[in-house]
C-alpha cells in the first residue's frame, strides 16, 4: 500500500498561483469590453506590447498597418500577376478585394439624394469596391490597412519613405513631449483647435529640425489621424484664404530628399502646383490633404474606417469615389464633416503604364487609340 503525503507549503503555492493565472485567462477571453467593437485590443496587440520603437514597423511585410489590401478587378490577372511580382520584390505580404462591376450594383445600394440620377457605373463600381475594403477593415476590428489600386507602382525605397513620412506625421500629429495629457500642445498651433482661433501664419516645420513628440501607442504613423492618402494624381496645400479655415495649417518640408524625382519629372492634376512653383528640386511636402485626386493608395486607421463607411456608403453618391473621398477629408456634400487626413506631395503610389494597347490602362475611364511601345510610370 502508497501512503500520501499530505502536500507540502510550497506545493499549495504553486497550485494557488497556477489556479490564478487559469482563471485570468478564462474570463480574459470571456470579457466582452476586450473584443467588442472599440479597436482598442486589435490596436494594442499590434503595436502596443511589442516592446519595439513605433517606426520600426514600418518596415514589416505590411508597412506598420495590420493589412495591405489590393482592389482588382479577378480578370485583370496581367494586373495581379504583376503587381505580387512588385510585392515580392519588396518584401510586402498583400490580400486582394475584388473589384465590383457597377452593372451588378442595384438601384436600391446606392444611396441617392433628391432630384439625383445613378452616376457611371464604372464609377459605381469603383465605389462599391472601396467601401467592400473599408466593410472589411471594420468587420475584422482592423487597427489600419493600406488600400491600393493595382495598377500602382511604387519606388523601391518605399519602407524608407514611408519611414520619412511617420517621422513627419508624427510631428504634425502628436503632441508636444513637454506638454501633459492633460492639456496637450502641438507644434501646429492650427491642429486640434477650433477655426476662430487658427492663427494667421501657416507653420511650416523642416524635416531636418522635427520636435520631439510623445510616442504613439497604437500606429507607427501617430494615434490621432482618420486617413493617409499616399498615392494620388494631385493635392493641394490647405488653402490660406478666408472660409477656408477647417483644416490645420501645418506642414512639413523635407529638402534633398534624394528619393523626390527632378522637377521635370513631376505632374499634377491640380493647379497651380505649388510645390513645383515655391520649393526647390528634391522637396518634399507632408500637410493635411486639400483637393485629393485619384484613390491610388490611401491607410485608414479603424477609427477612419468606421467614420468612412458612414459618411461613403451611406450617404449621397453623387461623385466619383476619389471625389468622395475628398469630401471626406475636407467636409463636403450631404453635410460631410472634415476629418484627420494627412498627405505627401509628391505621393509615394503612382500609376504604371504597361506595354500594350492605350485601351488596357484602365477598368473606369477612357484610354482608347495607339499602341504603348515602353512601359511608364506617372
Amino acid at each position: 500500500m502508497i501512503s500520501r503525503q499530505p502536500p507540502t507549503r510550497s506545493q499549495i503555492i504553486v497550485g494557488a498561483i497556477l489556479t490564478s493565472i487559469l482563471l485570468l485567462f478564462f474570463f480574459h477571453g470571456r470579457n466582452p469590453g476586450l473584443n467588442g467593437l472599440g479597436g482598442r485590443p486589435a490596436e494594442l496587440r499590434r503595436f502596443g506590447r511589442t516592446g519595439k520603437p513605433p517606426n520600426s514597423d514600418i518596415f514589416n511585410s505590411t508597412l506598420g498597418f495590420e493589412k495591405i489590401f489590393v482592389i482588382g478587378l479577378p480578370t485583370r490577372t496581367d494586373r495581379r500577376d504583376g503587381i505580387i511580382l512588385q510585392a515580392a520584390v519588396s518584401n510586402m505580404e498583400i490580400d486582394f478585394i475584388d473589384g465590383v462591376k457597377g452593372d451588378t450594383v442595384p438601384d436600391k445600394a446606392i444611396p441617392i439624394g433628391k432630384d439625383q440620377s445613378r452616376i457611371g457605373n464604372a464609377s459605381i463600381g469603383s465605389w462599391r469596391a472601396h467601401m467592400n475594403a473599408v466593410q472589411e477593415i471594420v468587420h475584422r476590428n482592423l487597427s489600419s490597412a493600406l488600400i491600393l489600386e493595382d495598377d500602382v507602382d511604387w519606388d523601391i525605397r518605399l519602407k524608407q519613405q514611408l519611414y520619412d513620412f511617420s517621422l513627419a506625421s508624427r510631428a504634425l500629429t502628436q503632441p508636444l513631449s513637454s506638454s501633459s495629457s492633460s492639456s496637450p500642445r502641438y507644434v501646429d498651433p492650427t491642429f486640434n483647435q477650433p477655426p476662430d482661433s487658427m492663427p494667421n501664419q501657416i507653420p511650416t516645420i523642416k524635416f531636418d529640425n522635427l520636435p520631439s513628440t510623445i510616442a504613439p501607442i497604437v500606429s507607427p504613423y501617430g494615434d490621432d489621424w482618420d486617413l493617409l492618402w499616399l498615392g494620388h494624381c494631385g493635392v493641394t496645400f490647405p488653402f490660406d484664404r478666408p472660409n477656408h479655415d477647417k483644416l490645420p495649417k501645418g506642414r512639413v518640408i523635407h529638402f534633398d530628399d534624394v528619393t523626390v524625382p527632378p522637377k521635370g519629372n513631376l505632374w499634377s492634376l491640380n493647379k497651380p502646383f505649388t510645390l513645383v512653383q515655391d520649393y526647390p528640386e528634391h522637396t518634399r511636402a507632408i500637410h493635411h490633404t486639400q483637393e485629393g485626386v485619384c484613390s491610388l493608395g490611401y491607410a485608414i486607421s479603424q477609427r477612419g474606417a468606421r467614420k468612412l463607411l458612414y459618411e461613403l456608403a451611406l450617404k449621397d453618391v453623387s461623385d466619383g469615389f476619389d471625389i468622395l473621398l475628398r469630401f471626406f477629408c475636407e467636409g463636403g456634400k450631404a453635410g460631410r464633416k472634415a476629418h484627420k487626413c494627412l498627405t505627401a506631395q509628391p505621393g509615394y503610389f503612382q500609376h504604371h503604364r504597361a506595354v500594350g494597347p492605350t485601351s488596357h490602362a484602365s477598368d473606369i475611364g477612357n484610354h482608347k487609340g495607339g499602341y504603348r511601345e515602353k512601359g511608364l510610370t506617372i
